[in-house]
C-alpha cells in the first residue's frame, strides 16, 4: 500500500468476479455489484487512512490496483438483494511484507467508522494478544494521525471507542473460554497460520450470527501443519478459486508460487508478490534466495514466508558444502580464552557431546571445539553391525570411549574440569532433564550452569544464530568429522511462528555434537561478557 500504483505484476487466485468484469451486473438474479458502495469504502481508505511506518510516515494511502480491485471493492461492492453485503468470510492469503498489516487495519477502521453500524464491536484476534495487537496498533495510529477519526474516537492503548455509535475495536487473547458470547460486526484475524487449534475459530465464527452483515477477514502467510485449521480453510479456498465447490459468501484471495514452481527465479517472486517494488524489496528477496540456496531449512521458511507455499514442517538444516567451507584452523582457542559450553547427554548407551564455543567479538566469528564420549560396547558394536566409524574416531582422537555399556559420566566430569583448568568457560549450558546428577556435581565444582531446556523458544536463537554463522563463513571448526557428521544428520522442526530447533525424533542418525553447538552459540551470542582473552596469546594443545 503506497503513494503509487505500478503495473501488476502477481497474479492471484480468485474465487469472485473482479469488479472491472462485473460491474452493475447481476449474477444469477441474485447478487448485485455497487460501485458507489464500493467507491465508499475506498474513498475512506484513501482519504482517511494514513502510513504509520518508514518512508511515507503520515501521508494518506493510496491502495495499490490489486488492494483495491481483488480485495475492498469486491468485499465492499458486491451486495445481496437485502442491500447487505454479499460476502461473510474472507480469506486472504499472502506472502510477508506485502502489506497486509496495513490493509487489514484500514478494513478493521472502515467497519468500526463508516459502515453504518450502530454498537459496532470490532476484534483483532491471533494465535496471543501481542500478535493481535499489530494489526490494532497500524490502525490506532492511523486514527491518532487523521483529525477526522481522532475527533470522533477515545483511544487507549488496546482499544478505540466511537461514543457517537456506540462501536468499539478491541485486542482480543487466545483464550477461548472468555469468547463465548461475543456479539462482533468484525474480527480481523491476523496470522492465521499461527493457530495451534481450530478452537478459537469455532468460538468466534458464530459470534456474528446477530449481525446485518458481519465480516470475518482472515489473513495469513502459508504455513506446514496440513493437519490444522489454516490448512483447512487454504484447501477450501483453493477448491473455490478453482471452481470444485461453491460458496457465495466466501471471498477467497490466495497470492502465491504454485508447488512445482522455480522458487530461484525473480519470475516467481514477482507472481507471488503484488507489492514487489514497494514494500517488498527486489533485494531483500535476492539475499534471502541466496541463503535459501545453501540451507534447506531456510529454503523451507524461504518458500513459505515469501512465496506463500505450504512446506512440510521438518526439513533438513544445513548444507554439506556451506558446513565445510568453515573448516579452518582455530585462532582464538588459547589458554584462557572465554569460552561457553553446550553439553548434550540426551543417551546415556550412546553418543554425548560438549561443544565449546569461542567468540571473538572484533571479527564477529566464533570457534567450535567439540569433544565426544561414547560407551566402549556401544562402539564395538556400532562399528561391526551398522559401520559407523566409532571405532576409526576413537582411533583418532575425535571421540573418548569409557568402559561399559553406558558412558562414565565421571569421565566427562574429570574431562570437563581438566578443560576448565586450560579455559575460562564462562558457562555451561545443558538439559536438566537428562543428567542432574553430572550438572549438579559441574555446579558443585564451581562452573556456571544454566538450564537448557529443548524447545522451540529455547533452541530456536542459538540455531538459526548458527545457521547464519555458517552461511556467512563466520566458524571454525577444523573440520571434526564427528561434528560434521552430526551436522549432516540434523533435521529442523519449524513452528508456527518460525522458530526453529534440531529433532532427534525426526534425524536420521545422531546429532548431539549439533545440539550441543546450538546451545553453546545460543548462550554466547547473548551474553554481552563474550569477548576476547585476558591471559596470554598462546596456543595451547587443548585436546
Amino acid at each position: 500500500m503506497s503513494r503509487r500504483n505500478p503495473r501488476r505484476n502477481a497474479t492471484p487466485r480468485l474465487a469472485s468476479l473482479p469488479p472491472s468484469d462485473a460491474r452493475e451486473r447481476q449474477r444469477d438474479g441474485v447478487y448485485v455489484f455497487d460501485p458507489d458502495r464500493a467507491q465508499r469504502a475506498v474513498r475512506f481508505i484513501e482519504e482517511c487512512c494514513r502510513h504509520v511506518k518508514g518512508e511515507w510516515y503520515g501521508e494518506l494511502l493510496k491502495l495499490e490496483d490489486w488492494q483495491r480491485e481483488d480485495i475492498v471493492e469486491p468485499l465492499f461492492g458486491w451486495l445481496r438483494p437485502d442491500g447487505t453485503r454479499r460476502y461473510r468470510r474472507v480469506y486472504v492469503e499472502i506472502p510477508k511484507k506485502n502489506g497486509k498489516s496495513t490493509l487489514g487495519a484500514s478494513i478493521a477502521n472502515v467497519l468500526l467508522f463508516a459502515d453504518d453500524e450502530m454498537g459496532a464491536e470490532v476484534y483483532s484476534a491471533a494465535a496471543d494478544r501481542d500478535q493481535a495487537a499489530i494489526v490494532f496498533d497500524v490502525a490506532k495510529q492511523m486514527v491518532e494521525l487523521e483529525p477526522e477519526m481522532d475527533n470522533r474516537a477515545h483511544v487507549w492503548r488496546r482499544s478505540i471507542v466511537v461514543p457517537q455509535t456506540a462501536s468499539f475495536y478491541r485486542v482480543l487473547s487466545s483464550d477461548v473460554k472468555t469468547k463465548h458470547g461475543l456479539n462482533w460486526h468484525g474480527v480481523i484475524f491476523d496470522e492465521f497460520h499461527t493457530q495451534p487449534t481450530r478452537d478459537l475459530y469455532d468460538t468466534l465464527k458464530g459470534g456474528g450470527i446477530s449481525r446485518r452483515q458481519p465480516m470475518f477477514v482472515m489473513f495469513t502467510t502459508s504455513g506446514y501443519d496440513k493437519q490444522s485449521i489454516c490448512y483447512e480453510l487454504h484447501d477450501y479456498a483453493t477448491k473455490l478459486c478453482e471452481g470444485i465447490i461453491e460458496d457465495d459468501t466466501f471471498l477467497a484471495v490466495i497470492y502465491g508460487a504454485e508447488a512445482d514452481e522455480d522458487w530461484h527465479s525473480p519470475d516467481v517472486w514477482a507472481a507471488a508478490n503484488p507489492n514487489l517494488g514497494i514494500s517488498v524489496k527486489i533485494e531483500y528477496l535476492d539475499e534471502q534466495c541466496r541463503e535459501a540456496t545453501e540451507s534447506p531449512a531456510a529454503q523451507n521458511t524461504f518458500r513459505r514466508l515469501h512465496l506463500d507455499q505450504w512446506t512440510e514442517s521438518a526439513e533438513r538444516w544445513l548444507d554439506a558444502a556451506a558446513w565445510n567451507r568453515n573448516a579452518g584452523e582455530y585462532l582464538n582457542v588459547k589458554r584462557g580464552a572465554p569460552c561457553y559450553a553446550g553439553l548434550d547427554l540426551a543417551s546415556t548407551t550412546d553418543l554425548a557431546a560438549l561443544v565449546l564455543a569461542f567468540p571473538d567479538d572484533e571479527s564477529e566469528t566464533y570457534d567450535l571445539v567439540p569433544f565426544f564420549w561414547v560407551p566402549e560396547v556401544t562402539a564395538e558394536q556400532r562399528t561391526r553391525k551398522e559401520r559407523v566409524q566409532y571405532q576409526t574416531w576413537i582411533d583418532r582422537g575425535l571421540i573418548i570411549a569409557t568402559e561399559g555399556n553406558v558412558i562414565d559420566y565421571d569421565v566427562i566430569r574429570r574431562d570437563i574440569n581438566n578443560l576448565g583448568d586450560i579455559f575460562n568457560i564462562v558457562e555451561i549450558a545443558a538439559d536438566p532433564h537428562n543428567a542432574i546428577q553430572l550438572i549438579t556435581q559441574l555446579d558443585g565444582d564451581g562452573f556456571e550452569i544454566f538450564a537448557h531446556r529443548q524447545g522451540f523458544m529455547s533452541l530456536s536463537p542459538g540455531a538459526k544464530e548458527l545457521q547464519k554463522l555458517v552461511l556467512g563463513a563466520r566458524l571454525r571448526h577444523e573440520g571434526n568429522e564427528v561434528l560434521a557428521w552430526n551436522i549432516a544428520n540434523v533435521v529442523v522442526e519449524t513452528d508456527a511462528a518460525g522458530n526453529i530447533k534440531p529433532s532427534k525424533k525426526r534425524s536420521t542418525e545422531k546429532i548431539d555434537g549439533a545440539v550441543a553447538a546450538v546451545m553453546a552459540i545460543g548462550r554466547a551470542s547473548v551474553n554481552p561478557d563474550a569477548g576476547r582473552s585476558v591471559y596470554d596469546d598462546e596456543g595451547i594443545d587443548y585436546v
